[in-house]
This record gives C-alpha cells, structure tokens and sequence, in this order.
C-alpha cells in the first residue's frame, strides 16, 4: 500500500487553493493511498476531516517554531508497517503516472529512493477535477508550465523503514532535500530520477506566508543549520547524481559514466567556490600577497559570464528535452 504524508501550511488564501488542489489530486489515484497531514496549522484538522485522512497535529519543532524533518519523517514510517511510503510537498499535484511509477518501482527495486523533476505553472483557481482533469491540465502544463532545475524536487518515495537516522533539518528551509539523496546514494540505494515518466505539477505561488521573506530560506540561520547538519555542499546531490532513471522500460540504472561526470562537476563546483572564497580571505589579511593573489580573484570573475551562458545554454537544452517527452 503507497502512504503520502504531508504538512500543510495555513488553508488560507492562495496557499489554501493550491494546498486544496494538491491534495484533492493525491484523493484520487487509484489504487487510493492513504494520506497524513501533519501539523496544526488552520484549516488542516477540517480538510482532513473533509476527505477522510489521517491527521496527526502533533509535530516536533525547533526554538524557532519550525517543524522537524527528523520527527516528520520517522512518524510517517511508525505508522507505516510496509508498503511504500511518500513525502510530498503540499503544492504539488499528481496524477496516474505517479502511481504506476510508484508500483512499478516497488515491483523491481527493494532499497530505492525515487524523485524527480517538478513542472511549475500558475493554478490561481480551484482546479475542476470533474471527468478529463488529468488530460486539461496536462495540456495546460504544456503550454504554460516550466519545467524546474534538477535540485528541485518536491517529492521522495521510498520503502517502510528506509530512514533510520535524520538530522533535525528544518523543514521549509533549503538543503535538507538534497541531502535526502545524498543519504540514499550513501546507504547504497537505487537513487531513481523519475522525471521522464511522472509529472508532478508545482503550483506557483509567493511567499507571503513567510515573514522574514524568501531570501531567508536559504541564507536565514535555519537553513545554515540545514547546511551544517548535512555536512556541506559535498553532501547536496541534484537529480543529476541518480544512479537508475525510470522508462517505458522500467528502473534502468544509468551509464556510470553519466553520473560520475555530474559528481565530478558537482565537486568541481564546490571546490573552485570554497578555493575562490580563501583566496579572497587570504588577499584581504596579506597585504604582501594581495598583488600575487588579486590577478587571480580577477581571471575567476571575467570567466563567470562565460561559464553561466554555457549553463544557461544546457538549462535550455535539457528544457526542450523535457517539453517533447512531455508533449
């Protein structure tokens, strides 16, 4: 049996339509999953109730009131005795494919850890799920939608009992997904990229909800704790780093060498950065070796734009890939 579980923010406002189209979605896969919001947030006790899911309000959180990955995670697996079992963020809407991905991935792998690529578009009304759903809003993604970058993943599939030991990331705040499949690639699971078979639909939405703004997911003093708990940027894979990728053929693992060259780039990255930085460190307390040092500081930033029009160029090839597969 396939488990999705959840913790919504407050059902208010716009946050609260696409929270009630995500979920809604999640209702009506077949065979039906069992689904369990966490939190106490407004509105969740209610929704639950209206459709007839698990409501767990009791969540643990740290000194700035935000909940725990950690607790999430492992109250998920507590009340799940097998089957296979979901993280997904409270935005995202799924359809038939994410089903038969999930079963088509139990059928073939025992340890495995699945995720994907998620397709953004402006949903600003409550979604019709009357007859045909899936088909309108498939050809609305189509058309409008933008798939995101391959370190944006919205939801994790795995088995019962897969996570033993979770840092108490933050949730909500950056990093913590990344390291998920960092640990799964660690434990020596199947890390499965399965975003050429599933569409996951993420809501486009603002950030009103956060007080201290955006900015502060990612550089706020949780997410530098996130950072922290995770060891570093060595410890942030993308989906780049998969080792299977799900087809029409089912789990395939991937040629070695692909992943290997996004590991070797994705610790290139790191290392020219953290490099980058002491030579910075370094110029700025020597004065005797700042004229050998600043030639340096300089060659780096005049190949920047070079190097960001050669990532944007491969962005925007591997989104022309996306939107023929989904086509």
């Amino acid at each position: 049996m396939l488990t999705l579980f959840a913790l919504p923010k407050p059902f208010e406002g716009h946050i609260g339509i696409i929270q009630r189209n995500a979920i809604r979605s999640w209702t009506l896969l077949q065979p039906r999953p069992r689904i369990i919001l966490f939190g106490d947030e407004a509105g969740t006790a209610e929704f639950a109730q209206e459709f007839g899911l698990c409501h767990v309000p009791r969540i643990a959180r740290n000194e700035y009131g935000t909940p725990l990955v950690s607790d999430l995670f492992l109250s998920a697996q507590r009340m799940t005795a097998d089957g296979s079992l979901c993280y997904v963020n409270a935005d995202i809407i799924l359809m038939s494919d994410f089903a038969a991905a999930a079963d088509r991935v139990a059928a073939q792998r025992r340890r495995f850890l699945v995720a994907g690529r998620r397709w953004t578009v402006d949903l600003p009304e409550l979604w019709d799920f009357g007859p045909g759903w899936e088909q309108r809003l498939r050809d609305r993604v189509s058309r409008q939608g933008v798939p995101d970058p391959p370190h944006c993943i919205d939801y994790f599939l795995f088995p019962a009992g897969f996570w033993r030991d979770v840092p108490p990331f933050a949730i909500g705040r950056f990093f913590w997904d990344n390291w998920l499949l960092y640990q799964a690639r660690r434990q020596g699971a199947a890390l499965v990229d399965a975003s050429d078979m599933v569409m996951a639909v993420h809501q486009n939405h603002g950030y009103a909800h956060q007080m201290a703004g955006a900015d502060h997911l990612h550089r706020g003093p949780e997410a530098l704790r996130n950072m922290d708990l995770a060891g570093g940027r060595h410890h942030l894979y993308s989906l780049g780093l998969a080792t299977h990728r799900l087809s029409v053929r089912g789990v395939r693992r991937r040629p070695p060498g692909r992943w290997q060259i996004e590991l070797w780039q994705h610790r290139w990255n790191h290392d020219s950065r953290e490099a980058y930085r002491a030579l910075q460190r370094l110029s700025e307390r020597s004065l005797l070796l700042r004229p050998f040092i600043s030639p340096l500081l300089w060659a780096a930033r005049q190949s920047g734009p070079a190097r960001r029009r050669l990532g944007r160029a491969l962005v925007a090839w591997r989104e022309g890939n996306s939107r023929k597969r989904a086509a």
